[in-house]
């Protein structure tokens, strides 16, 4: 770059930095509405790229004075240009493998239907686990009607076939009486469940299972299905990737990498983690992947080293990080598994759901995974399990000042006296706000059951921001769509088919644009690198179809990626982002 035009931008006030051997800049994107996620800053007009990083963001004027003959100059006629998304909370393989086997992706369909593609799925292979039959991604609405399950598959043709149904929450699933045959689940395994756990199986009147499974109850048939192969792996982190180039993505945090796809995670096991390995060898892996390892809710202090023996393999892969661990502190909310920790007993059992980690040893686990520098993120759904786990974060708080920002996610119900201390605790709200919807799963499956008061503070993110809160925007994909936009008209909204889900909690757009750049970032331990469109961070960028700073709301949700750069490459162009399924299948 010219040193003259250098200092004359500098002087002029142009957001620059004069790298060492900075050569000629190698791209500037102009004359659009630049949202950079950096707080405070005004929309600008203009960013210029060199190499890997942005060098400039300003005016039209000031940044196009660095051009060289050399400068690749892209007019973007005044469409909005904002940092590549991301997502922190997504098991992305999972959702490639939805794209790749077999799976309903939340779709209600007739039971006739059902079983065609049951047949149709045997046929051509794509449920068939060895000798099982699986689907995944019912919606837990299936649940409602047992018994038309049990009538349907436990007979004839189907008779001796063992058959696994999972829900798109991971949580749930149904198994055919040949399956619990097979998984040894009988009377006996319900008469021996604690009382908080019974309702993890389905039973008859008489004690015998009707196949209804939840959360551990659920393992011993997920775990009889065989390991998918790391081909099959590699094809579906090829397509969650292609189809997070579609949808503006550039990044998201896996929750689970050291798990296998329906397999038990243990402390040594690699899960996911060869598989990005092998996508970055091969220069596949062009988004950011921060990976959580998956640690036992009642792990100790010392199982934690049998966990960075996993951690120490895969640390420096490009693209690649390894910030933390994930825990599970409770289930789901919905009927009839209702295992999500309450601190209200629910209407229908008089339980109070399954509170997974011990109140006693938790904050020992997050203190000592901190001492080493390490994220805890944690699967939180009810309200005593977000109480339990802002417990155990503020012992690492008390213990020392490490500046991590840990993080709950779900946040389905949560106490109003626990809202202030998010901001207190630095501890990141990583919100699926696309389920804060007034839809069949709160109206009939939850709101029933709770408390009035609790369901009153149903998926709280206006409160949780009023209260100093970060919010991180995530889609627990593939439980549900992984569109940002979708998502983000979801939380201006609330609107559902059932009407509006508890209306003074919809928050603003430009909430949700932080929460899915720089908050996330940050949540990922991402943000020095990325998050912001600011000088010296990596360009990772999208260009939009609309002008998402002004449309109607409604306008918000069909949002398309024309453009995404990543690293100061472009990697996406073409097709818009609601045909990128269709696409990439």
């Amino acid at each position: 770059m010219n040193k003259q035009l250098l200092s004359m931008a500098i002087t002029a006030g142009l957001a620059c930095t004069s790298l060492p051997g900075l050569a000629a800049v190698d791209v500037i994107l102009h004359n659009a509405k630049v949202y950079t996620a950096e707080p405070g800053q005004p929309l600008q007009q203009a960013v210029a790229v060199e190499g890997e990083k942005i060098v400039a963001v300003g005016s039209n004027q000031d940044v196009l004075r660095l051009k060289t003959n050399a400068t690749q100059v892209i007019d973007l006629g005044g469409k909005v240009l904002m940092p590549g998304m991301l997502d922190s909370h997504s098991h992305a393989i999972k959702g490639g493998l939805q794209l790749e086997l077999a799976n309903l992706a939340g779709e209600q369909i007739p039971l006739d239907a059902l079983e065609q593609r049951l047949r149709e799925w045997r046929d051509n292979g794509k449920a068939r686990r060895g000798e099982f039959l699986s689907v995944g991604g019912l919606p837990g609405t299936y649940w409602d009607d047992i018994a038309a399950l049990e009538q349907r598959f436990n007979h004839g043709e189907w008779a001796d076939q063992p058959i696994l149904f999972a829900a798109n929450d991971m949580h749930t699933g149904w198994a055919n009486q040949a399956m619990l045959k097979r998984a040894g689940i009988d009377a006996s395994t319900i008469a021996a469940l604690p009382a908080d756990a019974r309702n993890t199986i389905g039973q008859h009147p008489d004690g015998t299972p009707n196949g209804f499974l939840a959360d551990a109850s659920y393992y011993p048939a997920t775990d009889l299905l065989p390991p998918l192969s790391h081909e099959v792996l590699m094809t579906a982190g090829r397509l969650a990737v292609n189809y997070y180039k579609a949808l503006g993505i550039t990044g998201w945090m896996d929750p689970l990498a050291n798990e296998l796809p329906g397999a038990d995670v243990k402390n040594d096991s690699l899960g996911l983690l060869p598989v990005y390995k092998d996508l970055s060898e091969r220069g596949e892996l062009t988004v950011h992947v921060a990976a959580l390892l998956m640690a036992n809710a009642k792990a100790r202090p010392s199982d934690l080293d049998e966990l960075d023996k996993v951690r120490q393999q895969f640390l420096g892969v490009h693209n690649l990080t390894l910030p933390g661990i994930k825990v599970f502190a409770d289930g789901v909310a919905e009927a009839p598994a209702q295992t999500a920790a309450m601190l209200e007993p629910y209407k229908n059992s008089g339980l109070r759901g399954e509170l997974l980690l011990d109140p006693a040893t938790f904050g020992e686990l997050v203190s000592a995974a901190d001492a080493r520098g390490w994220l805890v993120h944690v699967h939180a759904i009810g309200n005593r399990a977000v109480r339990e786990a802002l417990n155990g974060i503020a012992q690492a708080r008390r213990d020392r000042n490490s500046g991590i920002a840990h993080s709950i996610t779900h946040l389905q119900m949560v106490s109003p006296q626990d809202y202030p201390r998010f901001k207190a605790l630095n501890v990141i709200a990583a919100m699926q706000l696309y389920w804060a919807a007034a839809d069949e799963s709160n109206m009939t499956l939850v709101k029933p059951y709770v408390d009035a008061m609790a369901f009153m503070h149903t998926y709280p993110a206006r409160s949780l921001l009023k209260q100093g809160a970060t919010l991180s925007g995530a889609s627990d994909w593939p439980i549900t769509t992984p569109e940002p936009w979708k998502a983000i008209y979801q939380a201006v909204t609330r609107k559902g088919p059932k009407g509006v889900l508890n209306a003074g909690e919809a928050i603003d757009r430009e909430q949700m644009f932080q929460a899915y750049t720089l908050n996330s970032a940050k949540a990922m331990r991402l943000d020095q690198q990325v998050g912001s469109l600011k000088v010296g961070k990596l360009a990772d960028m999208i260009v939009l179809d609309r002008d998402v700073l002004t449309v109607p709301p409604e306008a918000l949700r069909d949002t398309q990626v024309e453009q995404t750069w990543f690293a100061g490459k472009q990697i996406y162009a073409g097709p818009t982002g609601l045909a990128a399924a269709a696409l990439i299948r």
